[in-house]
């Protein structure tokens, strides 16, 4: 994953982050993809619909960049399968 120092990230439009308004999980890659979706819960003080708009966006980030998504909401996540 690339390092971005503060300077750099400032610079990332919203629109490329999975929780823009919190400008929280970077979606602008594979690696930065899988990342938010393994770290999707830990964002804190964001309401189920803004939850529901940072899926579709990593949704849509995860096509564009080959990532394999089994689950088909958040709310799936963590949950394993029998």
């Amino acid at each position: 994953m690339s390092k971005l120092n503060e300077s750099e990230r400032d610079k990332v439009p919203s629109r490329e982050y999975a929780f823009p308004k919190e400008r929280k999980e970077p979606l602008e890659d594979a690696s930065h993809v899988r990342n938010a979706i393994a770290r999707f819960d830990q964002v804190k003080g964001v309401s189920d619909s803004e939850r529901d708009e940072a899926w579709k966006r990593i949704k849509a980030a995860a096509k564009k960049h080959g990532v394999k998504v089994e689950e088909r909401s958040w709310r799936e996540l963590g949950k394993s399968k029998k």
